[in-house]
């Protein structure tokens, strides 16, 4: 068989990544620029920064892909681009890059959507054995999404207000940590006890939906209420009790859904897929379970270019390519991906 290269393209929101994947599994190059020390200022991304970085930034990245992978454009399959979900803007400069560079080398287009890119990650580092179940979690998305075979996307369940990530982000920032807050609250929690009760959504018997928007209102109003009365809470406490809540949540629903679905793997994907507590407890669980779980390297669960050039290669065997008037999404719904 002859070799597969696709040159990937990511830039949803804060990072300009470029990458070279060999045959949908092999990583030749990824190179991710990072803008946190840019946003970090304002507690959170500013959209029209987001998209300034990334044409300062975007053909530079693709040059050092295409060189750390020490290929040309003539030894490529394919160019793809994440599509959507994400900011408009910074999701136009990947997408106009990509349709330039595909144009310019007359190579196929592949637009891929996001979710189904950090779901791919799990494929850089092992065979995916269908059916599956994904637990999604990342600043803007938790999902619990069940495939039959690749390519196939079924929302199981999402949330209903804040994502996870979002969550985490506004805690941390009650708690007036640095943002991005998920490492930061992680590594607090590791040192805390979790002896503040705070509730658990569990919303209908048999939902697999996710809610935390209450569960960020409640640690405020303690702080609040603690603060009136002057007793001085321990940060690492709260931060324990709120993670405590956020992974019971998160590990029980996915549990149920696995046994429910009789999947082969589960697999975690997305930038809260790094979190330790998370991590460590699900691994737990699923080795109970004796159901294989999967959870991708630090490098591959925040936002690369790797993950879409996996998520790719499944629509360049099928030849499911864009045509020009691929545009940015930001609504681009995982189902019809």
């Amino acid at each position: 068989m002859d070799d597969k290269l696709i040159l990937a393209i990511e830039t949803s929101c804060d990072e300009t990544a470029a990458a070279v994947i060999k045959n949908g599994k092999e990583i030749l190059a990824n190179v991710v620029a990072s803008q946190i020390e840019s946003h970090k200022r304002f507690g959170g991304v500013v959209p029209e920064i987001a998209s300034r970085h990334h044409v300062e930034q975007i053909t530079i990245i693709i040059d050092e892909a295409m060189q750390e992978a020490n290929i040309s454009f003539s030894d490529l399959s394919a160019i793809a681009v994440t599509a959507g979900p994400g900011l408009v803007g910074a999701l136009l400069i990947g997408v106009n890059a990509a349709k330039a560079l595909a144009f310019a080398h007359d190579l196929p287009l592949i637009g891929v959507h996001h979710i189904a890119g950090h779901i791919y990650a799990n494929q850089l580092i092992t065979e995916l054995k269908f059916p599956l179940m994904t637990l999604v979690v990342s600043g803007g998305h938790t999902e619990l999404v069940y495939m039959e075979e690749h390519g196939s996307f079924e929302v199981i369940g999402e949330t209903r207000d804040d994502a996870v990530g979002e969550a985490y982000d506004k805690v941390a920032r009650t708690l007036k940590l640095p943002y991005p807050g998920g490492p930061y609250i992680d590594r607090l929690a590791a040192s805390g006890t979790p002896t503040i009760k705070l509730p658990r959504a569990w919303l209908e018997q048999d939902s697999y939906d996710f809610s935390f928007s209450g569960l960020k209102s409640a640690v405020i109003n303690t702080l609040h209420n603690a603060s009136q009365k002057g007793i001085e809470l321990s940060s690492e406490d709260l931060a324990a009790s709120f993670q405590e809540s956020v992974i019971e949540v998160l590990v029980e629903k996915s549990k149920r859904a696995a046994l429910e679905y009789n999947v082969k793997q589960f697999l975690i994907a997305g930038g809260v897929a790094a979190n330790k507590g998370l991590r460590s407890k699900l691994t737990q669980h699923f080795e109970e379970l004796g159901i294989e779980l999967v959870i991708p390297p630090l490098n591959l669960c925040t936002d690369n270019a790797a993950m879409i050039g996996a998520a790719a290669f499944v629509k360049l065997e099928k030849g499911l390519f864009a045509g020009f008037d691929l545009n940015g999404n930001p609504g681009f719904d995982l189902e019809k991906e």
